[in-house]
């Protein structure tokens, strides 16, 4: 697929979840060059005067008072970058360092930054080419930007710090090179725009998005197949009940569990005399609980449309007569997203949970074998699976507490307050992985649920997951090793194959405001 074209201000959210999912490259739109080539006249025409501008012929942070002289205001931008570039920990997944690069790319290009077009056509020809620079994921606090992460990339441009090209980590002049790129030499303003800026913490929150939001879609099949296999009621999804409160994500996720679960047999052989008159409320408030997450997601990831299309460095160009310093880099909207998705994960797992216990549990079940074995004492079944889920929530809920709410003062209280939102995006990463797997035991645990009421059998919808579950994984019979089948169901869940079984695929958008 050849690389899309994007334009700054107007890209859409659906375009950048494209570009994640399928790891493509991007290109700017080449109408925003006179903007940008007008905003690098404007910069070098006020370097080249008497007045201080931030970041241009003065020191940064607590040292803006600090006057540089123009011999060293080159020097300047290079010294920037290299102190900043200050990261530790676990590197950055590669595929969000190439969307942090694009959505820096949209923001320079809005012509409010004073770089040259080069700069923004080397991140091009970095993305077109495969140099990945090696971010270390820890060190940014969210404030003055993402200034340690930011900086690590920016390094690379250089001709500094580590890069990844053809499966290689290398010097990142090395990898520039071996490309057919030339290193940059910073000029005026092009350091301090390239590290101001909210866009490691948008492109993690991003990922975090799109992650979540395939697994709200997968949790909609399998509490549907949860459904099935309890024999549960799907009266409580009636289209009357949830137009007569109004919430969207209530009414589609409604809509949905009736669309996956029409023609179900196992349905239709207890419509009538079930001594149950209701079922728990993780099944019976599914779309209350589901429906307000994917309302969330949404909410969250308008957030961050903005935000990618946004100009977030300092100071900045606004005309001929006005350069100026504001806040802009302040992550506190990411940081507010990134909270609210982490909210949706935990809850969306915190449910599915709830969904297992009761089919595992006799006293619950309608009539499953404990622990969803047909041997229970000799065998445990999905006893030690369920037991695993309820860990992963716990762990989900912990890290769903706000990072929001915490600041610290930072640069000798210069920057003294501070989002937070770069470690609150970073943990959607683990919060995602934990929700997979517990999806994967809820897949399994229904799967072998609806294998139990034969010859009754769920919806053709459902019968096609639980097909295409069984070509990996094969029913459980007796007890064996069973951590491999829940990583297989989670990639399965993870690569949309289940969705795509299910016939969901395009009922719900994350995209659609």
């Amino acid at each position: 697929m050849s690389s899309p074209i994007l334009t700054p201000g107007a890209t859409t959210l659906r375009q950048l979840e494209t570009i994640y999912w399928q790891d493509l490259p991007a290109r700017i739109n080449p109408a925003c060059k006179p903007a940008v080539d007008r905003a690098e006249e404007i910069i070098l025409k006020a370097a080249a005067g008497d007045q201080p501008v931030y970041g241009v012929n003065t020191g940064f942070g607590k040292l803006a008072s600090v006057k540089i002289a123009a011999e060293d205001r080159v020097k300047l931008q290079r010294n920037l970058i290299l102190s900043h570039a200050c990261g530790v920990g676990p590197t950055t997944p590669p595929r969000v360092v190439r969307l942090m690069m694009i959505l820096k790319m949209l923001s320079l290009s809005r012509g409010a930054s004073g770089v040259r077009w080069g700069l923004i056509k080397l991140i091009e020809g970095m993305l077109e080419k495969g140099v990945t620079p090696v971010i270390p994921a820890q060190g940014s606090v969210g404030a003055s930007g993402d200034l340690a992460p930011l900086a690590h990339m920016t390094c690379v441009m250089i001709g500094e710090g580590e890069a990844e090209y053809e499966g290689a980590v290398m010097n990142g002049g090395d990898a520039l090179r071996k490309a057919g790129l030339e290193p940059l030499v910073l000029q005026v303003k092009e350091g301090v725009a390239c590290i101001n800026g909210t866009q490691f913490s948008t492109a993690y929150a991003l990922a975090g998005l799109f992650e979540a939001w395939r697994h709200a879609e997968a949790s909609l099949v399998a509490s549907s197949l949860s459904t099935d296999a309890i024999m549960g009621s799907t009266a409580p999804t009636r289209a009357e009940i949830h137009e007569l409160r109004g919430h969207r994500g209530q009414i589609e996720t409604a809509a949905a569990i009736r669309q996956l679960m029409e023609g179900s047999e196992i349905r239709e052989s207890h419509l009538e005399n079930d001594s149950r008159v209701q079922d728990p409320y993780c099944i019976r408030c599914q779309p209350q609980v589901t429906g307000a997450c994917i309302d969330l997601l949404r909410q969250a990831g308008h957030t961050l449309e903005i935000e990618a299309n946004a100009v977030t460095d300092n100071p900045l160009i606004l005309d001929e007569d006005s350069i100026v310093s504001g806040g802009n880099f302040h992550a506190e909207p990411v940081a507010f997203a990134a909270d609210q998705i982490a909210i949706a994960i935990a809850e969306i797992g915190a449910i599915s949970q709830r969904r297992i216990a009761l089919m595992v549990d006799p006293a619950l079940n309608f009539e499953l074998p404990t622990f969803l074995t047909p041997r229970p004492g000799l065998n445990s079944g999905y006893m030690i699976a369920e037991v695993t889920t309820a860990a992963l929530m716990s762990e989900n809920k912990h890290l769903a507490n706000p990072c929001s709410t915490d600041s610290t003062p930072t640069s000798a209280n210069q920057e003294d307050h501070v989002s937070m939102a770069a470690h609150g995006a970073r943990r959607l990463e683990r919060m995602n992985h934990n929700l997979a797997h517990i999806l994967a035991v809820e897949f399994l645990c229904a799967t072998q649920g609806i294998e139990f009421r034969k010859p009754l059998k769920t919806s053709p919808q459902l019968q096609k997951v639980v097909a295409r579950i069984r070509i990996d994984i094969p029913t459980l019979e007796d007890d064996r090793h069973i951590a491999k089948d829940l990583k297989d169901v989670a990639e399965l869940i993870q690569s949309r194959r289940l969705i795509r079984e299910s016939g969901l695929e395009p009922f719900i958008h994350l995209g659609e405001a």
